[in-house]
């Protein structure tokens, strides 16, 4: 029973290890394949729910029918409210040259650190918890996590900038008929998500604080054994 889980996490977390990396090569593919949006993509009406209430989701081709670019549009609240993006292409080369790189971080780091717990739980498994190697992997998690909610929080940051920065430029909004424009994204503060204030980044300090822990109890235990 004693190697029972151990067993059972190493197991979950090798198969979580393998699930991640897939998901990185999936995104690597989607990146060299460079996908774009056609000219004359169209999808929906798509009923769904905005804020709870019901909303239409539309991809028109031009209406002007000279192979300009399609048209995203929204209605909810029952057509009070309708939004519509020009040039949602754009948007989506934004979500190429920001939104896919994010998606790789996040995939890249969870690879990371499942393989990371895999191989501590190895090592739980084989009887060598409190190891150097054992401490060193408790450390590197530590990092880890720390270097992912930095790197993480300014390329979101990033992101939202600039996505925000299109959509204000091309997109227009209409409540009860009154056209209303988006503040510019100038008024934006890139430092709305750093990491200071994430668990993610309080994690990785716990573990840091564990693994030093683990290592001061390390050393004394040696001290202990060439004593006696």
């Amino acid at each position: 029973m004693s190697r029972l889980l151990p067993k059972l996490f190493r197991g979950v977390f090798t198969v979580l290890t393998a699930l991640t990396a897939l998901a990185a090569l999936v995104l690597i593919a989607i990146t060299l394949f460079d996908p774009t949006l056609p000219r004359d993509a169209r999808f929906g009406p798509v009923r769904g729910e905005l804020l709870g209430q019901p909303a239409t989701l539309a991809l028109q081709p031009d209406a002007s029918g000279q192979g300009g670019q399609p048209t995203l549009s929204a209605r909810a609240f029952n057509g009070s409210v309708a939004m519509t993006v020009e040039r949602p292409a754009g948007a989506v080369e934004l979500l190429k040259a920001y939104g896919l790189p994010l998606l790789l971080i996040h995939a890249v780091f969870f690879t990371a650190l499942f393989e990371l717990l895999r191989r501590l739980f190895r090592n739980v498994e084989n009887g060598a918890s409190f190891t150097p190697q054992s401490v060193r992997l408790v450390q590197i998690v530590g990092g880890t996590l720390i270097a992912f909610s930095l790197v993480s929080a300014v390329g979101g940051s990033w992101f939202a900038h600039a996505m925000y920065a299109y959509l204000a430029e091309h997109t227009q909004i209409a409540i009860s008929g009154t056209s209303v424009q988006l503040p510019p994204a100038g008024n934006m503060s890139l430092l709305g998500r750093f990491p200071f204030v994430r668990p993610i980044f309080f994690c990785g300090l716990l573990v840091l604080a564990l693994a030093e822990v683990f290592r001061q109890g390390l050393a004394l235990q040696r001290e202990s054994d060439l004593t006696v």
